[in-house]
């Protein structure tokens, strides 16, 4: 068991993981939460902290603090992913996220798509210096991944879990995805949801995919990719029926991806040689140096006659 949590990876591929997700985090505060800010306007008194805020204990958000939060975590997040000071920055990003998440999510409506990124921002500090393209393995780093893809998959089978926990199997019966429809469904779900009985198949798929979501542990090697983009499928289609994107999970889940074969920067380096073309040849001699030796002397001497022989030098 401590061999398959500890298995060896390339550093490339942790530098890989570690430029994107603190790429993503730097992203996120600007693209996909930057309504956080706005829980200062909200009375203190709606504010109801997660567990761990209350354990802590963390004070109620006001405006000083959650600025201070969002231009630090954003400094220190672009800093994190160039690969410097990793376990300095690391564990900032990952603190100042976690106090994020927690004002995010303690007005009343927690999502279960950030569990994976921030066990990924937990565990990268840990995984120690890497380069891209750096080809050494190291189990450190394949640790940082290893947690990060079970903390992947136990998203979905908790989400199973939950399903059963909360509903039983009038989930998988009931109106779950006809109302998800109903409040954003795009003009494709409009057209799925015309088909008689297809929402229900898809309840019993969806439950049926989260359930055996571990098996990807087992699958062959050769296999993993081919899955794990299964899986990026699945939330395509959620995408384009329900507008769901689980931006965060999906980032988390490039922890089974061989990243270290995606180098940005080598491939547009390649890209400009080729929009360059191959070096111009020109048909001029090259020009003689003083350090070129003399080229030898051509006899004055007349061509024979190949009837006469010889012509007279006079």
């Amino acid at each position: 068991m401590t061999g398959w949590l500890t298995e060896a990876v390339p550093r490339g591929r942790v530098a890989a993981f570690r430029t994107l997700v603190y790429l993503f985090v730097a992203a996120d505060l600007v693209v996909f939460t930057p309504w956080v800010r706005t829980r200062v306007d909200v009375p203190g008194d709606l504010y109801r902290p997660l567990l761990i805020g209350r354990l802590l204990p963390l004070p109620t958000p006001d405006e000083a603090l959650v600025g201070m939060v969002f231009w630090v975590l954003l400094v220190a997040a672009l800093l994190a992913a160039t690969g410097r000071a990793p376990r300095l920055l690391g564990w900032t990003v990952f603190a100042l996220y976690f106090e994020w998440m927690i004002v995010a999510m303690s007005y009343g409506k927690v999502d279960h798509d950030r569990f994976g990124l921030l066990v990924a921002l937990a565990a990268l500090p840990t995984a120690g210096r890497a380069r891209h393209g750096d080809p050494t393995r190291t189990e450190a780093g394949g640790w940082a991944l290893r947690v990060t893809q079970i903390a992947v998959i136990c998203t979905y089978f908790l989400a199973a879990w939950a399903k059963f926990r909360f509903g039983g199997l009038d989930w998988a019966t009931g109106s779950v995805l006809a109302r998800a429809i109903i409040r954003r469904g795009t003009d494709l779900a409009d057209l799925i949801a015309q088909v008689p009985h297809l929402l229900i198949v898809a309840q019993f798929g969806i439950l049926a995919f989260e359930l055996l979501s571990p098996l990807v542990f087992v699958v062959p090697a050769r296999w993993r990719t081919a899955v794990i983009g299964f899986f990026y499928s699945f939330h395509l289609a959620t995408v384009a029926t329900i507008t769901i994107s689980f931006a965060p999970h999906l980032v988390a889940m490039t922890a089974f991806l061989p990243l270290e074969k995606v180098r940005p920067v080598l491939l547009a380096r390649r890209l400009l040689t080729r929009r360059a073309g191959p070096p111009t040849v020109t048909d001029h001699p090259r020009s003689a140096s003083p350090a070129d030796p003399p080229a030898p002397a051509t006899p004055l001497t007349p061509a024979p006659d190949p009837v006469t022989g010889p012509a007279p030098l006079g």
